[in-house]
């Protein structure tokens, strides 16, 4: 019998130099490649073919949008674990956090990420926010089918579904730092006119903060609300491509294009029924934003500096939770009152309206939880949604850092940061025992506790 020669398989058919290499679309080695890694890769299919150089200064945005998404994502890799031995229960919440504090491994120190983490979220989110109006940001430009306006709005919305985000965690270790932050914060919440304790009796599950308050707060914070700011995230995210990245990128489309040599004019003649026409060829010369001298290819250049920012700020807050632990008061008690009971910090500003408008003259007394409660930030969050609609400065303002044409509005804007910050430090180092007036070097009174 014949014995036939063994055929070699014959060679998968790949293009030299691409899928032979394994990180070709993270380390491209042509411009052909680096497009091709936007459609080919499922995350970096995220961000453009080409990135406009100016929108990459870290001057301009200062990341603090890409600083957010990093938060985010941290704060999802540490929950995880902690939803797994923390027990939503009045009767072992606080016995699991403990756990988790003195006897899991690394424990103290997840906690301390989730907890950091969440604070600077909302403190980087506010200052992403702030950005964005100093910039005029939220104006649409010279692109077609822009709707920056929609845009500014899920992001004040995202800004507030992330303070609602802290809150409901805030209740979860059940301590009295917990019980009475939550306590102080649904009682602002219970001044909105007519539909107020409703809204607290939804909320808590009932009249009082107990089992039902702790479930339904355990859910919104693992479930409910990330699910709405994922949504909201993946919306805001395709909004920004649709209205062609950052408004850094209209203000670039208004500067003169550089210096370009003249191509000489060249005499042609054309053929036509009537005969030969003689004369000078046309010259077409077009200016774009996507001109070569003013973008870059967003892999490796984009890609580059969002995986710095997210590594670095994953770096940071992972330092810091060793340094800077997360407090653990005694188990939640509604019999016994700290003095003074304080909300949530980034909630304290309001708090402090409450008690400057709170006046009684005789027997009548203004309602400081209505008017600094609910009013005024009320009127604060509508002006911010309508405002992009309101403001008349120029379009050629948009991606600017204080702009002549804005100079007026963007100043009342830092004045009403810097009240709300100076409140909220107020209410954080000078507050005492019955919300009295102390210097930060003051020692407070030694007060006997509530009950």
């Amino acid at each position: 019998m014949a014995v036939l020669p063994t055929v070699p398989p014959e060679a998968p058919r790949t293009a030299p130099g691409v899928h032979l290499r394994r990180l070709w679309s993270v380390r491209p080695a042509s411009d052909r490649e680096a497009g091709d890694a936007i459609v080919a890769n499922f995350i970096l299919h995220w961000f453009p073919a080409r990135s406009l150089k100016e929108s990459m200064e870290w001057r301009y945005s200062l990341w603090l949008g890409t600083i957010s998404t990093a938060l985010l994502a941290l704060l999802v890799a540490s929950g995880i674990p902690l939803l797994f031995l923390h027990i939503p229960s009045v009767e072992r919440a606080y016995g699991s956090v403990k756990d988790i504090e003195n006897v899991v491994t690394f424990g103290s120190w997840m906690r301390a990420v989730h907890r950091l983490g969440a604070h600077l979220m909302v403190a980087t989110v506010f200052l992403h926010l702030v950005r964005v109006f100093l910039t005029g940001a939220y104006k649409n430009g010279v692109g077609r089918g822009q709707n920056r306006e929609w845009n500014w709005v899920i992001g004040v919305v995202m800004f507030l579904v992330t303070l609602f985000l802290s809150f409901t965690g805030y209740l979860l270790p059940w301590d009295q730092l917990a019980y009475w932050a939550v306590t102080v914060g649904t009682n602002i919440a219970s001044a909105v006119p007519l539909v107020g304790a409703q809204m607290r009796e939804l909320l808590l599950g009932g009249r009082a903060i107990d089992q039902p308050t702790l479930t339904r707060f355990h859910v919104l914070h693992v479930i409910v609300l990330p699910g709405v700011l994922g949504v909201l995230f993946a919306y805001h995210m395709w909004r920004i491509r649709k209205d062609g990245g950052l408004a850094r990128a209209d203000h670039a489309t208004r500067l003169p294009a550089p210096a370009e040599v003249p191509a000489e004019r060249t005499r042609t003649k054309t053929y036509s029924l009537l005969g030969v026409a003689r004369g000078q060829g046309p010259l077409i010369r077009a200016s774009s934003v996507e001109r070569p001298e003013t973008t870059v290819s967003s892999v490796p250049e984009l890609t580059r500096r969002v995986a710095l920012v997210m590594l670095g700020t994953v770096a940071v807050i992972s330092i810091l939770a060793v340094f800077v632990p997360s407090p653990l008061e005694e188990p939640a008690n509604p019999l016994v009152t700290p003095n003074p009971a304080k909300a949530p910090w980034y909630f304290l500003w309001l708090q402090e309206i409450v008690t400057d408008t709170t006046i009684r003259v005789g027997s009548f007394t203004v309602n400081g939880a209505l008017v600094g409660g609910v009013i005024l930030p009320g009127l604060l969050v509508a002006l911010l949604v309508v405002w992009p609609w309101l403001d008349r400065s120029p379009a050629a303002a948009a991606g600017r850092w204080f702009p002549r044409s804005r100079r007026t509005q963007n100043a009342v804007f830092l004045v009403i940061v810097a009240i709300v910050l100076l409140l909220t430090i107020v209410g954080t180092f000078s507050r005492g025992p019955y919300w009295h007036l102390y210097w930060p070097w003051q020692a407070w009174p030694e007060m006997p506790t509530r009950f």
